[in-house]
């Protein structure tokens, strides 16, 4: 009877679920992409020769990996209004967690190139080879296999933590949950789904990275 009930409800509730798992997959890659290219430039901040520069790379990322995720949220969608800055719910929690995680992105990359043999510059430079062309095709190429473990796993907690922007109103899978649970009372069918479902996008994905990481190598330098 219970089981009966439960796939009852079920039917009736996964395509609701559904259409908010869709907006999870979308703000988890809009927010994967943008805390990519800010966790770069984070990094190379962090790494260049100029202490200043270096100094502003560091005191982000602190300030950053400082504030809960969930703050960075509530400011941006509702603070940013006051300064004249309007988003929407489903920008404000791209850009929040694209920054949140924009710091952890950061020192992926910074362990990354760091960890780049010296030697490999030194043989581009005797090629006669400039600064930003052996970061882009001798550096960067090394370090992101190297970095790839972290940064895969990066991927997977982003789509955890995106159930955070339902707390700024996004109509993610959360939030719909959310939303049938309080008209139907349903809360064990409900979150029970929505954990199911959770896993059913976290685990293949995992899989998937770990395939990845064994096709490169990755997390180990080159000989």
């Amino acid at each position: 009877m219970v089981v009966a009930t439960f796939l009852d409800n079920a039917r009736e509730f996964l395509p609701i679920l559904l259409k908010g798992a869709v907006v999870t997959v979308e703000v988890t890659v809009l927010s994967f992409l943008l805390s990519s290219v800010l966790g770069l430039g984070l990094a190379l901040m962090k790494l260049s020769p100029v202490r200043a520069v270096a100094a502003t790379g560091s005191t982000i990322v602190n300030v950053i990996r400082g504030l809960p995720i969930i703050v960075q949220l509530f400011y941006i969608y509702f603070v940013l209004p006051d300064a004249g800055i309007h988003l929407t719910a489903f920008q404000a929690g791209v850009i929040g967690l694209g920054i949140a995680y924009s710091a952890y992105q950061a020192e992926n990359f910074r362990a990354g190139i760091e960890a780049v043999d010296p030697g490999q510059r030194e043989a581009a430079q005797a090629m006669g080879m400039r600064g930003p062309l052996i970061l882009r095709r001798v550096i960067l190429p090394q370090a992101f296999r190297i970095a790839l473990p972290p940064y895969g796993n990066t991927l997977v907690m982003m789509l955890k933590d995106s159930s955070l922007v339902s707390t700024i109103t996004v109509a993610e899978m959360t939030r719909a949950g959310q939303l049938i649970a309080s008209s139907t009372f349903q809360n064990m069918t409900v979150y029970t789904l929505v954990a199911l479902l959770y896993l059913l996008m976290s685990l293949p994905l995992v899989y998937a990275l770990r395939r990845v990481e064994i096709r490169f190598g990755a997390g180990r330098k080159r000989p």
